[in-house]
């Protein structure tokens, strides 16, 4: 299944694509609203986890735009404030729920899951064929009691070919579905997908390869009942995969903690301009989201005091912004990054 994530904050994104991946998962990134636009209207999505705060083009009004010319499947909004007053700007635009930031990966899953569900047979869980058993809670898959390591792709494609049992998909139709555009290789990477594919059934015991090949068609999966049921299982190759985004992005907090310092010396010295308010107001934002989802609640709250004192209409003091700064910098340097969930 293939999910749109629209995010400009780079780690952010970063952090989401690697939860998603886990949990096989085809991921597409788009940083501002324009750009998703177009992206929405080329391809094909299941689910669109959409930012509230971007630019070109904001979430509300490019979740109005889709619903207007109507797509229709679900939209996750992710937002950083928690009044009720934006929760039904979100709702009201045409979003079907709505996380705040900070969030665990266990509750965006579940939400996610729980958005799939309503879209119909598609979200449905544990596929099977015979004695092949596929539950894409967990991203297992076993013939019989004896469990299968596919590769990601591997995955893919016998998800696809069991969700969809009764279609015959051509290599180009498979690509579309389990590839991002960025990332789309030649057919032939295709067939060697599934060679490999077939020959770990066929060593697994399967006794009849399940997907038939339509000669000068495609493939598809030879005719079986499949049923469903879905559960959720977290893993500490998703912890891994999280860490691994954080340290790639160290630079990028730097650099905006070093706008929050500066804002904090602007301020001391009677010279905050509008424009550095402004941008020191979005970092603030960005960082209180993203640094929850690393597993740094404290710096996640201080980042959110920073910019509800910058969005204040009282002057706020710079020596108490110049603390919280601090302490957020302080934070960060000790921690690491876990992607753990909020206490």
């Amino acid at each position: 299944m293939k999910i749109l994530v629209v995010e400009d904050d780079e780690f952010t994104a970063g952090a989401l694509t690697s939860i998603l991946d886990k949990h096989r998962y085809t991921v597409e990134v788009a940083s501002d609203g324009q750009a998703a636009w177009g992206l929405v209207q080329a391809f094909g999505y299941d689910l669109i986890l959409l930012d509230v705060m971007l630019p070109k083009l904001d979430g509300i009004s490019l979740c109005q735009k889709m619903r207007t010319e109507g797509y229709q499947m679900p939209i996750l909004l992710l937002t950083g404030r928690d009044s009720s007053h934006d929760k039904a700007i979100g709702l009201d635009a045409g979003a079907d729920d709505y996380v705040i930031k900070p969030f665990s990966e266990e509750e965006l899953m579940a939400r996610i899951r729980a958005l799939l569900r309503r879209g119909g047979p598609t979200a449905q869980p544990i596929l099977e064929w015979g004695g092949l058993h596929l539950d894409p809670s967990t991203c297992e898959v076993f013939y019989g009691t004896q469990p299968l390591s596919l590769t990601p792709k591997e995955y893919r494609i016998l998800e696809l070919f069991l969700r969809n049992h009764h279609r015959v998909f051509n290599c180009g139709m498979i690509i579309e579905h389990l590839w991002s555009y960025e990332e789309a290789p030649g057919e032939d990477s295709v067939r060697t997908h599934i060679k490999g594919l077939r020959h770990k059934l066929k060593k697994a015991g399967v006794p009849t390869d399940p997907i038939e090949t339509v000669y000068g068609i495609g493939y598809r999966l030879k005719p079986l009942e499949s049923t469903t049921a879905e559960t959720d299982k977290a893993s500490q190759q998703t912890l891994v995969a999280v860490a691994e985004v954080w340290n790639r992005f160290q630079k990028r907090v730097s650099e905006q903690i070093a706008v929050l310092d500066q804002a904090a010396t602007a301020l001391s010295q009677k010279a905050l301009v509008e424009e550095l308010q402004q941008q020191a107001i979005r970092e603030a934002h960005t960082l209180a989201g993203a640094l929850g989802t690393f597993g740094f609640m404290e710096g996640s709250q201080k980042a959110r005091e920073i910019e509800h004192l910058l969005r204040a209409e009282q002057s706020p003091k710079a020596r108490h912004l110049h603390q919280l700064v601090n302490t957020l910098r302080q934070e960060i340097g000790q921690g690491t990054a876990t992607s753990r969930p909020p206490a």
